[in-house]
């Protein structure tokens, strides 16, 4: 609110004396056309349109690739390594789909239409896998499952076999990358099926139980088809994050387009060839937003009737413990197993697990994830701003296309980032050298402006959603208002919007900075030299074998991770009971 004041009292009002009354009335009548110059439909729409055009940017220097001549590596690649990188993208997308599906839409039913022990502790303890990435749990569970490790210990202690007496599954494969990623990426269906299930109509569910419906029946006859659109999505967006991402599958050694983009990049240094594996992989992506597009079409279901209060399914004895042991196998799997292991390898490292190494890397991610957040509230309030003043289809084309960097893969949007920016580097460069002597170097992609602009193209659907969410809340009549009293658009949106969308924006700068702070395949290839974060610092151990050094950091980017789920967590709570008892 500080900040607030200060521009209204700079910008906002007149000075208070004014040496010529005249003179004043002219800076503020050009104050007055300045304004609305800047603030009419046709500049808003100019620069949404120029902002959708940067975050395209990279997406459309990717998609160039597909028209330009196939370089000797990417011969190579498609000889070799390429149907190996489509067919484990392939199976980890099914896997991860399959999972995440019957974890998500299962539990979501269970703690919203029954009730057995817990089942409302429940409803907010399973997002707690939320706030650990699939690496760090891919890094902790090899630690709890290798040779050396307290499972296997535990089991040639109990029944005195040695190495080679018995068979233990590999968890670096490809179904344990695929069991890693589903316990974090399910809360996504699971949050979308439970908000589904709770809007259906209470007298369509209690018009199946009058007609003989049992608790299975109504949930796939009934509430499975209304909630089909919101599974759908739920299911899209835990595929792309499954194909964005990169340190499961490099640590567990499955071959994937990230992976091969990575290596392409860094290790053979063939920027072209990396860009058509990006490419390739962008097709993969653009065919998911096609199918989750196509499944909403194609619902035709509609809800009738009220909403009343949900009477639950009372689940007693045998079924109770089923369905609290469903509930709490992703919870101990994806949350407390992995925390424990890694607070009980921080303790046994020590001071060594919080040393001045740490601290650099978690300045580094502090100030890029800061950054970033502040960043994308300023512009979300901006497109969400402008849409509210101008709803015409030209400006929210302009956004969606701003906004639509969420569902590129982190390693797509590094590559199409450094093509372009390295280009006008070079640029700058060459003309610096010509006319100043001087060498310019990586002013652009060496530095943090490449790491925040990749941020912002992927993040800034986050923030503006939540933004938009805000806004939508408060009512047309308050604008109105404060326009008679005289306030411009923007007097308006201070004074008045801002105020009211504290939570809102609170919330886009949390979940801005929470996915900052875990984003590892867009950091590990842009990050300028020698400007670590704390998950590239986690990733470099763990590839070294060091994971109790590794411990201090992951355990850092939990404790940050776990900021957005309390606070979910606590608005579920704070909406209280759902359903009545009988």
């Amino acid at each position: 609110m500080g900040l607030i004041a200060v521009f209204q009292a700079l910008v906002m009002t007149p000075p208070l004396t004014s040496p010529s009354p005249t003179l004043s009335r002219h800076r503020i009548s050009l104050f007055n056309k300045i304004q609305q110059l800047l603030f009419s439909a046709q500049a808003w729409i100019g620069v949404v349109w120029l902002l959708a055009l940067l975050i395209a940017l990279p997406i459309l220097v990717i998609l160039g690739q597909i028209l330009t001549n196939s370089s000797t590596t990417w011969q190579h690649l498609a000889e070799t390594v390429l149907k190996d990188y489509v067919l484990n993208s392939f199976w980890l997308m099914i896997g991860v789909g399959l999972g995440v599906t019957v974890i998500g839409v299962g539990t979501a039913w269970l703690v919203t239409m029954c009730e057995f022990w817990g089942s409302r502790a429940w409803s907010w303890l399973l997002l707690l896998p939320f706030a650990a990435p699939a690496y760090i749990l891919a890094y902790t569970y090899t630690v709890f499952l290798s040779f050396e490790g307290p499972v296997q210990s535990g089991l040639r202690a109990w029944t005195g076999w040695e190495w080679g007496d018995y068979w233990f599954p590999e968890i670096r494969s490809l179904p344990g990358a695929i069991l890693m990623l589903t316990l974090v990426l399910y809360p996504y269906v699971y949050l979308l099926a439970r908000v589904a299930f709770l809007e259906q109509a209470t007298c369509t569910l209690e018009a199946s139980r009058s007609l003989g419906c049992g608790p299975w029946r109504s949930f796939w006859t009934v509430a499975l088809p209304l909630a089909r659109p919101a599974i759908a999505a739920g299911v899209a967006l835990a595929l792309m994050e499954t194909l964005n991402d990169f340190g499961t599958v490099q640590y567990f050694g499955v071959d994937t387009f990230t992976t091969g983009i990575y290596r392409t990049w860094l290790g053979l240094g063939d920027r072209t060839g990396a860009a058509q594996l990006a490419s390739v992989l962008l097709l993969f992506i653009f065919g998911l937003l096609l199918a989750e597009r196509w499944s909403r079409g194609q619902a035709r279901f509609t809800k009738q009737g009220h909403s009343a209060p949900l009477r639950p399914y009372s689940l007693k004895t045998w079924r109770a413990g089923l369905a609290t042991l469903f509930c709490f196998l992703p919870v101990g799997l994806g949350f407390i197993a992995p925390a424990t292991v890694l607070l009980q390898m921080a303790i046994r490292e020590g001071a060594g697990a919080w040393n001045e190494e740490f601290w650099t890397h978690a300045s580094h991610s502090l100030i890029l994830s800061g950054l970033a957040a502040l960043l994308a509230v300023i512009l979300g309030v901006f497109l969400a701003y402008g849409l509210r003043l101008f709803p015409a289809w030209s400006l929210r084309l302009g956004t969606q296309l701003a906004v639509m960097g969420y569902a590129i893969p982190g390693a797509v949007i590094a590559v199409g980032i450094l093509v372009p920016l390295g280009w006008v580097d070079n640029q700058i460069d060459r003309f610096a050298v010509a006319t100043f002597n001087i060498s310019t170097g990586l002013v652009l992609s060496g530095t943090i402006f490449a790491l925040l602009y990749a941020y912002l193209v992927r993040f800034l659907a986050v923030s503006f959603n939540s933004v938009e969410a805000s806004l939508l809340k408060i009512r047309p009549s308050l604008d109105e208002a404060a326009r008679s009293l005289g306030k411009t658009a923007v007097g308006t949106l201070i004074s008045v919007h801002l105020p009211l969308m504290t939570t809102g924006l609170l919330t886009a700068a949390m979940m801005v900075f929470v996915d900052v702070m875990k984003e590892l395949p867009a950091t590990l290839v842009i990050r300028p030299f020698n400007f670590d974060t704390l998950a590239i610092q986690v990733y470099r151990l763990a590839s070294d074998e060091r994971l109790n050094e590794a411990a201090g950091g992951a355990l850092a980017i939990v404790l940050v991770g776990l900021i957005p789920v309390l606070w979910l967590s606590w608005q579920i709570h704070r909406a209280g009971p759902q359903h009545v008892t009988k």
